[in-house]
């Protein structure tokens, strides 16, 4: 009887290690310092303008591109497409990609206005794209000036070099469009990283969107996102904000409602400086002056200050990334935040400031329909 029960065990741990072992395969897809040295079947491919496609063993075949005239002396294989002009009024094919996947890595340098040149991506043959945001506020840059970003999810490093970490699944088809809003041709040089594999059946899809309101109406709060239908979770915020009055602007609240909420919500924030993880004002006690940061998940990584001629507003970017806590729901979501200053008598000032936004978040498709995108002049900032 013992012997009996003694190789049923062994059966049972052996079918159970096994299956283990299969439902473990590692898809390369989820990478991180504790699953580098796994292997995979994944493929690893990129786009650039010297691989337009991605294909294998096609990089650097270009003939002609916008450094043909520099290589003229060195022939095919060297440098000779390593960017693309994209005319006024027209949208460039970034990449097309032939699934099941993710994009793992973007990274883009572009000249011209980051408020006119305008990012989108598509997932499984979508109509309606999933991500659409002015290309330097997608990477946090919404004044159109450098500034550096240390983070997991986003980086910039010098001098204009913009870098998403956001990983980026679909299933059948990921297309990446820029389209240039400006009156003048603009120079890009990008690529992108991605990863052909098989794609967990929990796997939800990137999204991201735009808005901003210049004036915010007096006593209104802005609204970052609403709208969202489905299931998902929130993963970042990205706030450029023009201050119209003077004295400190961040005493208002961030407000996430979920899943049913209507008059308030689940989660309500204490100030607009603490979701960013920061407090009392940003203010260093010694300076007395705002201290810029840039970390892992959050930072103030713009304080544009009056130079006391024609930049007379004073601006602010910053950006809160929900990766070790991202905020889940299950069937709708909504997010605002006050715009709050003081008065008199120890009073809130409602402002009424220039504030744009990008809300980050994964989801299950189809989303619902995103707010008409600002024209050109109601995107552009001076």
């Amino acid at each position: 009887m013992r012997r009996d029960l003694c190789i049923a065990v062994a059966l049972f741990s052996c079918v159970s290690f096994s299956s283990l072992a299969q439902d473990s395969a590692y898809d390369g897809l989820d990478n991180h310092l504790s699953s580098l040295y796994r292997l995979s079947n994944a493929r690893t491919l990129s786009i650039s303008p010297e691989n337009p496609t991605g294909e294998k063993g096609k990089g650097g075949t270009a003939a002609e591109g916008t450094g043909a005239k520099a290589a003229r002396d060195l022939g095919k294989g060297w440098k000779i497409s390593p960017s693309v002009d994209i005319a006024a009024g027209t949208t460039y094919t970034v990449a097309e990609i032939s699934g099941p996947g993710a994009i793992q890595h973007i990274w883009m340098t572009p000249t011209g206005n980051w408020r006119f040149s305008i990012l989108r991506m598509y997932w499984d043959d979508e109509r309606e794209p999933s991500v659409e945001v002015p290309l330097g506020d997608f990477f946090a840059m919404g004044w159109g000036k450098y500034a550096r970003i240390s983070s997991l999810a986003v980086c910039v490093n010098p001098g204009s070099a913009f870098n998403s970490y956001w990983p980026m699944p679909f299933r059948r088809r990921a297309k990446i469009t820029l389209e240039n809003l400006d009156e003048k041709p603009m120079t890009l040089f990008y690529q992108v990283d991605y990863a052909l594999s098989t794609v967990a059946a929990d796997a939800a899809y990137f999204h991201a969107q735009f808005r901003r309101v210049n004036p915010l109406p007096y006593k209104q709060v802005y609204t970052i996102v609403d709208g969202i239908k489905g299931r998902g979770h929130y993963v970042g915020t990205y706030l450029a904000w023009g201050v119209h009055n003077n004295g400190w602007w961040g005493e208002g609240e961030i407000k996430f409602y979920m899943d049913g909420d209507k008059e308030f919500p689940t989660i309500n924030g204490t100030g607009t400086e603490d979701y960013f993880n920061g407090s009392y004002d940003f203010e260093n006690p010694e300076k007395h002056q705002y201290e810029e940061f840039t970390s892992p998940y959050s930072g103030l990584v713009q304080v544009l200050k009056p130079d006391g001629l024609y930049q007379s507003q004073q601006r602010f970017g910053l950006y809160r990334w929900h990766i070790p806590d991202p905020i889940r729901f299950t069937s709708d979501l909504r997010v605002t935040i006050q715009a709050l200053g003081w008065r008199t008598g120890g009073r809130y000032l409602p402002l009424t400031d220039d504030i744009s936004s990008v809300a980050y978040w994964y989801q299950t498709e189809p989303h619902a329909a995103f707010p008409k995108l600002p024209t050109k002049d109601e995107l552009e900032t001076n």
